[in-house]
C-alpha cells in the first residue's frame, strides 16, 4: 500500500514541472507572434509570482526523483532551468526580446515543439510570411482581336495621352519582376515617348495629323499603319494663369519615403516653376479632410514648401471626401480663361467613406462640368490602386501619370509642364474607315479600355481624351491586305461577292483608308472635324526606309505586346526589340530613350521565353 501511494504521488507531481515549462514556452511563443502595438499592451500585465507552495512542490519534487534513480538528475535540473528562464521573462517589463534572447528562446523550444506534433522545426520559423503582401489593383482586358473589313470596316476609339503604364511597369522590372499582363497598357509605352511629327500648320487647327505605312517588323506578311498627332505648343511663361490645387493623401498607407516623402519632393518641383499671377493651395485627407494650405501666390515658394514639408501619414483613407474638398477650393478660386486644375497625389487605397469604383468616378465626372480638370499621380507599391488611379484622371478630363523616381517627377512636371496642366483640345476621337477592296483584316494595338461605339464618333455628349500642348499622340494598325497570303481568318463560303459596297470601293482603289479626327476647343461643347485620305501608294516595303519615329513606335509596341503574352507577334523577341529599337534611337535629348533599350535587356534576363542570339526570321526578312 505504501508503494502504490509512493508510485501515484511521484508520477503526478514529477510532470507537474514540465508542463509547467511547456506552458512558460508556448506563452512566450505567442507573445513573440503578436504585432509590436500587441507586444506593448502585453509588457502592462505583470507576471504573477510562482506561489511558495509550489516552490516547495518543486524541490520535494526534484529531491524525490533523486532519490528512487527514475529520472537522471540533470534532465530534472534542466527542465528547472528553463521554467525559472521562462519565468523571469514573463515578468520582465517588456515581452521583446533582445535578438540574442529571441535566438535562445527558439533553441530552446525545439524540444517542446515535438511535444505539439511540430518535428525538427521552431515555431518562429512556421510564422515568417514567404513573400510581400501584393494587394495592386489592375483592371483585366482582352488584347484587341483582328477584325475582318468585310465585316467591320470601322474602327472608333478616343485618344489616350497617359504614360502611367510606362513608368509603373518600369518600376516593376527594376525590381527583378516582370509586370502582370494587365498592368501593361501598350499605347501608354508608345505614348510615353515624344516623336518628331510637324507642328501645325497655324493656330486656326489645334494639331497636326501624320500617318506612314510600311512592313510590319514582326510579320513581313502585313504592313503597320502609324497614325501620328502633335499638338501645339508654347513656353511656360505664356501659360495662363494657373489655379492648382494640390490634393495630397496623409494616410497611414502613404507612410513610405517611396510615397509622401517622394511626393513631396515631386510637388516641390513644380511649385518652383509657378509665377504671381499662379495660386497654390494644398488639401490633405485621410480619415477625415481638411485644406493646410489657403490658396497663395505661386511664387511663395518658401510657404508652399513649409506646408508640404509638415505634412505627416497616419490614418485610413477617405479619398471622396479629400476630393469634394479639393473641388470646392478650386471652384472657389477659379480662374476664367486660365488653367484650373486638381493635382491628386495617392496610392488609390481609399478605405474610409465613398470607396465604390462607380460611384467615385460619378463624383468626378458630374465635378468636371465645372471647368476644373483633374490630374492623377500615382505613387507606391504593394496596395497600389493602377485602376482607379487610370479612370479618374480619364473621368476628369486630366491625364494619369505614375511616380516611381524624382527624375520622373522631373518630366512629368517640369520638363512637361505645359503639356500635364495646359489643355489645348477635349474629347479628341479617331475614326479609321478601312477600303474592303484593299484590306482585308486590321488590328488595332492598344487602346482596349479607350474604344467607341461607331455612332459615338458624331456624339459630342460622349466623352473622350483630351491632349495637352505640346503632346504627340501615336496609333497603331496592322493591317492585312487583300493580296497577302497570310489572313488570320479564312473567308466565307457562302459569302457575297459583288455587292454595291464592293462596287463603290472599287472606285477607291488607290485608298487604303479613310481617316476622321474630331475634338472640340477647351471651353467648346460643339466638335470639329479633321478628314484626311490615306493612300495605297504611301505603302513602304522596306522597313529601313521608314522613319526612326515609326521604326522606334513599333519597337516599343512589340515590347508591350511582348509583356502581354506576344499572342500577335509570331516569334518576334526581346532580341529584335533591341536591334529595333538601336537602330532608331534618333535624338534622345533626355537619355529616355536610351533607358528603354537598357529596359528591355533587362526584361529579356528575366524572362524565361526562349530567346535566339539572332534575330527573327520576319526582322531579318524585312530588312
Amino acid at each position: 500500500m505504501l508503494k502504490t501511494h509512493f508510485k501515484t504521488h511521484f508520477k503526478s507531481n514529477v510532470k507537474k514541472p514540465l508542463v509547467m515549462a511547456v506552458t512558460a514556452v508556448l506563452t512566450t511563443s505567442v507573445l513573440l507572434a503578436c504585432t509590436p502595438s500587441q507586444q506593448q499592451e502585453q509588457s502592462k500585465i505583470e507576471a504573477l509570482p510562482l506561489p511558495v507552495d509550489k516552490v516547495a512542490a518543486v524541490e520535494e519534487d526534484r529531491e524525490l526523483k533523486t532519490s528512487v534513480g527514475k529520472l537522471p538528475q540533470s534532465v530534472v535540473q534542466d527542465s528547472l532551468r528553463k521554467q525559472k528562464a521562462d519565468m523571469e521573462q514573463l515578468a520582465a517589463p517588456s515581452s521583446v526580446p533582445h535578438p540574442a534572447q529571441r535566438s535562445n528562446i527558439m533553441l530552446a523550444e525545439q524540444p517542446y515543439a515535438s511535444h505539439a506534433g511540430i518535428k525538427g522545426r521552431s515555431l518562429h520559423s512556421i510564422r515568417q510570411p514567404s513573400e510581400p503582401l501584393n494587394r495592386e489593383n489592375y483592371n483585366h482586358f482582352d488584347d484587341n482581336p483582328i477584325k475582318l473589313v468585310a465585316e467591320n470596316p470601322v474602327s472608333t476609339f478616343s485618344i489616350d495621352v497617359d504614360t502611367g503604364s510606362y513608368s509603373n511597369v518600369r518600376r516593376m522590372i527594376n525590381t527583378g519582376n516582370l509586370p502582370r499582363e494587365d498592368a501593361v497598357r501598350v499605347e501608354e509605352l508608345v505614348n510615353y515617348f515624344a516623336y518628331d511629327y510637324p507642328l501645325p500648320e497655324n493656330n486656326e487647327i489645334p494639331f497636326s495629323v501624320s500617318t506612314e505605312i510600311g512592313i510590319t517588323p514582326w510579320n513581313p506578311d502585313t504592313r503597320l499603319m502609324h497614325i501620328g498627332i502633335k499638338a501645339y505648343d508654347m513656353l511656360d511663361k505664356d501659360l495662363p494663369a494657373s489655379n492648382l490645387v494640390f490634393l495630397v493623401d496623409v494616410s497611414g498607407s502613404m507612410n513610405s519615403p517611396s510615397k509622401l516623402g517622394l511626393l513631396k519632393s515631386a510637388l516641390k518641383l513644380l511649385s518652383k516653376k509657378m509665377r504671381a499671377e499662379d495660386k497654390i493651395s494644398i488639401v490633405v485627407y485621410a480619415g477625415a479632410s481638411g485644406v493646410v494650405l489657403e490658396p497663395v501666390a505661386g511664387n511663395q515658394t518658401a510657404k508652399i514648401s513649409q506646408a508640404l514639408d509638415a505634412l505627416s501619414a497616419g490614418g485610413r483613407t477617405n479619398g471622396a471626401a479629400g476630393i469634394r474638398s479639393a473641388y470646392q477650393l478650386a471652384e472657389q478660386e477659379f480662374i476664367k480663361g486660365g488653367i484650373n486644375r486638381i493635382i491628386l497625389a495617392t496610392d488609390g487605397d481609399f478605405n474610409v467613406g465613398t470607396v465604390n469604383f462607380e460611384a467615385l468616378k460619378d463624383l468626378v465626372e458630374e465635378k468636371r462640368k465645372t471647368g476644373i480638370s483633374l490630374t492623377t499621380l500615382g505613387f507606391g507599391t504593394g496596395n497600389y490602386n493602377d485602376h482607379l488611379m487610370e479612370q479618374l484622371a480619364d473621368a476628369g478630363n486630366g491625364n494619369y501619370s505614375y511616380i516611381d523616381t524624382l527624375n520622373e517627377a522631373q518630366k512629368v512636371l517640369v520638363d512637361e509642364m505645359s503639356s500635364t496642366l495646359n489643355t489645348i483640345a477635349k474629347d479628341v476621337k479617331i475614326q479609321l474607315e478601312f477600303n474592303p477592296a484593299v484590306v482585308a483584316e486590321y488590328r488595332l494595338i492598344g487602346y482596349e479600355n479607350r474604344a467607341l461605339k461607331r455612332e459615338d464618333f458624331n456624339n459630342d455628349k460622349i466623352d473622350a481624351g483630351e491632349i495637352g500642348a505640346g503632346h504627340t499622340v501615336t496609333a497603331l494598325y496592322e493591317v492585312t491586305l487583300n493580296s497577302s497570303q497570310a489572313r488570320a481568318v479564312d473567308p466565307l463560303r457562302y459569302a457575297s461577292f459583288k455587292s454595291t459596297r464592293q462596287n463603290s470601293s472599287e472606285v477607291h482603289s488607290n485608298e487604303l483608308a479613310y481617316l476622321r479626327l474630331r475634338y472640340k476647343e477647351p471651353s467648346g461643347t460643339k466638335s470639329k472635324l479633321i478628314e484626311q485620305v490615306i493612300k495605297t501608294s504611301d505603302i513602304e516595303t522596306q522597313l529601313a526606309n521608314t522613319s526612326n519615329r515609326y521604326r522606334f513606335s513599333a519597337s516599343v509596341a512589340g515590347f508591350g505586346q511582348l509583356l502581354r503574352g506576344g499572342k500577335y507577334i509570331e516569334d518576334f523577341s526581346y532580341h529584335d526589340v533591341l536591334e529595333l529599337a538601336r537602330k532608331s534611337r534618333g535624338n534622345d535629348g533626355f537619355g529616355y530613350r536610351g533607358e528603354f533599350i537598357s529596359l528591355v535587356n533587362l526584361a529579356r534576363s528575366l524572362s524565361t521565353q526562349a530567346l535566339s542570339s539572332q534575330p527573327s526570321e520576319h526582322v531579318q526578312a524585312s530588312r
